[in-house]
């Protein structure tokens, strides 16, 4: 096995508590993989600014958000994947089409992230930070991502045949839906990040626990697997 380069952590169900927080123990083991010059990140479904209340504390070297689409490397980001505003309006009016005007949405941008929830997510979990109720009427800006709540599977594949240019996936907690542009996921995100820092993703742990995760975390799985045939020899 190669040695690892880069820890790369899910942020909800993986590298944060019930609670929403790190622990001071997993800081404190972070702060020790620093010292011995392995690179620090994180790969979440969640948007830049709904992460920011975890990444002032962790100060990762990269980030990946919003499924794939933004690609962060230190203070730069290598990549983003937009749809523009009129591809974000499509989006939405498909969205409500397919599945009712009053389906909850929600829409990351590179500065926000935004809900039509009926019931105001930051009175249920401080972690959503400044995120910004709309009704997506007047929407005027360009996405990196949109989810929507979709309990009917027939209507959530319409909607991703729909939506064909996209990439689809559903949250294992729930019946949320994200769709990204096409071929947009965590695990090409990482291929980005390979080609600016120089190693291979046999380089790199992944940690996660939703459907998006299985690809990235495969690599981490390969490499235990060799290392535990040449124990066995």
């Amino acid at each position: 096995m190669k040695k690892c380069k880069l820890l790369l952590f899910d942020l909800d169900g993986t590298l944060l508590q019930s609670e929403k927080a790190i622990s001071t123990r997993t800081l404190s083991a972070l702060k020790k993989c620093r010292e011995n010059d392995i690179l620090i990140g994180v790969s979440t479904s969640r948007s830049e600014q709904n992460s920011l209340v975890f990444l002032n504390e962790l100060m990762p070297d990269i980030l990946i958000s919003s499924g794939g689409a933004l690609v962060k490397y230190k203070t730069e980001y290598i990549y983003r994947a937009e749809f523009s505003e009129e591809e974000t309006n499509v989006m939405i009016d498909m969205a409500r089409n397919i599945c009712g005007n009053d389906c909850e949405i929600t829409i990351d941008t590179i500065d926000a992230h935004y809900w039509n929830y009926k019931i105001d997510p930051k009175k249920l979990d401080k972690s959503w930070g400044d995120s910004i109720y709309t009704d997506f009427s007047d929407f005027n800006e360009c996405s990196l991502k949109m989810c929507v709540e979709i309990f009917n599977q027939d209507k959530a594949d319409k909607l991703a045949r729909s939506l064909s240019d996209c990439d689809c996936i559903r949250f294992s907690d729930g019946f949320w839906y994200k769709f990204t542009k096409k071929n947009v996921t965590k695990e090409n995100a990482i291929m980005k990040i390979t080609e600016v820092c120089g190693f291979s993703t046999d380089s790199i742990i992944a940690f996660g626990d939703d459907y998006a995760e299985i690809s990235e975390c495969l690599n981490y799985v390969e490499q235990v697997l060799q290392w535990g045939m040449r124990l066995m020899r």
